[in-house]
């Protein structure tokens, strides 16, 4: 809920701060670096104290800098704290996925499918809530209420998420450190690493840019509308659990390149001035990432043969970094080109993803029937 919450507040927050459509993309910049530098740390801390010991106080932490966001007098303030609401988020991103891959034995992409399903419809529900409380109350307000909520959260997680069964201890550290080695010179493994880069990059860079576009005239939307913009993120919600299916059907590359295909075809759409047109491609885009999300995680799952939560921890550091710099870079373009600037890059990126899966991901044996070698 708490990650990309501030997308539609930010033309609001660019005028409140006196700063550019560059400086107020920092907002989404600290949190996604926050995860990117803790991403590989979480893995290792999951490898030898167990999935559950880290889920659970990374779920509790993450309240806290979100509520204390509420305070902050100025924007550099404000990043400090989004750069920790970016820091315990991989203790759920990089821990979950792989405790999944561990406790199902049969049907691994259709629950990564659920998953992905409950991280789109907190993306969406957080994008709704920081819209209308800052429309209503103030921007302040959508923070506290957001932390609070991921407080209560925390602790229905700590109630009822049943402990592992099938944990390993991971040998040492060290042992992690050795096998995040390995699994940066399997090629497989660095092609799913640099569509998760691909992945998030266009997906950031289109859900921060648009809301500037069509905050500006001829549609003008406030931040309440642009937070009611994310309703397109339930058709992801609906095409994360049928990716599922797809991948345990057709493959992940198949599922990959069909999902992208129809994103390329949706970012295109954005360019047509048409509030419901617009929403259609957007809502193409947003169930692209998800499908992607669904098989990267279960393929990593079918590559990494030991450390799979390091190797998720890899995954999430590239990807993160990927939406670091998605948040960043097109702010070059809109500055030269405006959205249709925006929409070349995003394009090209998507083109970049389909090739990357198509030239890597190779059926592979299922890592539970590999040799886990002193690792999950």
């Amino acid at each position: 809920m708490t990650l990309y919450a501030p997308q539609p507040l930010l033309p609001m927050l660019a005028a409140e701060f006196q700063t550019t459509v560059a400086g107020i993309s920092l907002m989404l910049t600290a949190s996604t670096l926050g995860v990117a530098v803790a991403a590989p740390l979480a893995g290792i801390l999951a490898d030898q104290m167990g999935r559950k010991r880290v889920i659970v106080p990374a779920a509790l932490l993450l309240g806290v800098p979100t509520v204390l966001a509420a305070r902050a007098t100025g924007l550099h303030e404000l990043l400090f704290w989004r750069f920790w609401q970016g820091v315990f988020t991989p203790g759920l991103a990089v821990v979950v996925p792989a405790y999944i891959n561990e406790e199902w034995q049969e049907g691994t992409g259709s629950a990564m499918g659920a998953y992905v399903s409950g991280t789109v419809l907190g993306g969406f529900s957080g994008r709704i809530v920081a819209g209308f409380i800052a429309t209503q109350v103030s921007w302040r307000w959508a923070f506290v209420v957001l932390g609070l909520v991921c407080g209560m959260g925390g602790l229905a997680v700590w109630a009822w998420l049943p402990p592992g069964r099938h944990f390993q201890r991971a040998a040492s550290a060290a042992a992690t450190l050795r096998a995040m080695s390995r699994h940066l010179k399997n090629p497989r493994l660095v092609a799913t690493y640099a569509v998760g880069f691909c992945v998030l990059f266009s997906m950031l860079a289109t859900f921060t840019y648009v809301n500037f576009y069509l905050a500006a005239p001829p549609f003008g939307l406030s931040p309440a509308a642009l937070g009611l913009l994310f309703v397109v993120y339930l058709a992801g919600a609906v095409g994360a659990p049928m990716a599922g299916h797809w991948i345990d059907r057709a493959g992940h590359r198949v599922t990959l390149t069909v999902a992208y295909g129809g994103a390329i075809g949706g970012i295109l759409l954005t360019l047509v001035s048409s509030l419901p047109v617009i929403l259609v491609g957007l809502a193409l885009c947003c169930t692209a990432v998800f499908v992607a999300q669904s098989a990267s995680n279960s393929y990593i799952g079918t590559v990494a043969s030991e450390a799979r939560a390091a190797a998720v921890g890899l995954y999430v550091l590239f990807y993160y970094i990927g939406g670091s710099v998605g948040a960043v870079l097109p702010a070059y373009f809109w500055n030269r080109g405006g959205w249709p600037a925006c929409v070349a890059l995003i394009a090209g990126v998507q083109m970049v993803t389909i090739a990357l899966a198509a030239s890597f991901w190779r059926p592979g044996k299922p890592a539970g029937a590999l040799p886990a070698a002193g690792s999950v």
